[in-house]
């Protein structure tokens, strides 16, 4: 599903990541845990494509995706991952259910199928009472399964998630991990998610540990 070989990345005369790699199987749910400035987030942009390295390389579903050019990377990122982030980052002056259709347009689906999935999703996140509603009128926890429905709106080959539950109070944090759990099982989707929560990267199928820009066993 996803591999990562010999990642290097420096920010001026800090080097950041310092060859690492990974590989992550289908339906694998992983965590990413580590002290801050261990490199998570950084690895995470990565291999999402918002970031590239300095050298090494990341295939999703066997696709090298930095031998794209730039319209099709932003392409494929739209289309195969999907973003779930701590503070949701949801458009304030769009409803719930416009926030998931956003990047259904984007990838010049058709109106009706994007509304339909988005329906469909928001009904599973139980949502469906919440569709009109503005971010501003939702609570911690319905905010962040907005943000997973729209993580999920273009059926992406995996997500990848920043702290998601870092802003959620603890009945919101195991609702959450919950739910990547029965999204896994329903749509065999691939989670890595990096995260503080020692517990819930105990929950996970396996934990990779960054240390100083490497992994550590």
């Amino acid at each position: 599903m996803l591999k990562a070989e010999l990642l290097v990345k420096s920010f001026g005369d800090l080097q950041v990541l310092k060859g690492i790699s990974l590989q992550v199987a289908k339906g694998e749910i992983v965590t990413i845990v580590g002290t801050s400035g261990a490199g998570k987030t950084t690895l995470l942009q990565i291999l999402g494509t918002l970031g590239k390295p300095d050298s090494g390389k990341v295939w999703i579903n066997q696709k090298d995706v930095f031998a794209y050019n730039e319209t099709e990377l932003s392409r494929f990122r739209n289309m195969e991952v999907g973003f779930v982030f701590q503070f949701h980052h949801l458009l304030p002056e769009f409803s719930a259910f416009e926030n998931v259709c956003i990047p259904g347009y984007i990838a010049r689906k058709s109106r009706k199928e994007v509304e339909s999935r988005a329906k469909e999703l928001l009904g599973i996140l139980e949502l469906s009472d919440r569709l009109s509603h503005k971010p501003s009128q939702l609570s911690g926890g319905e905010k962040q399964r907005v943000a997973v429905a729209r993580a999920l709106i273009n059926h992406p080959a995996i997500i990848l998630a920043d702290e998601p539950s870092g802003n959620l109070d603890s009945h919101n944090q195991e609702e959450l991990y919950r739910l990547f759990f029965d999204l896994r099982e329903k749509f065999g989707q691939t989670f890595i998610i990096v995260t503080h929560d020692e517990h819930f990267a105990g929950m996970s199928d396996r934990t990779i540990h960054i240390k100083d820009g490497v992994v550590v066993i």
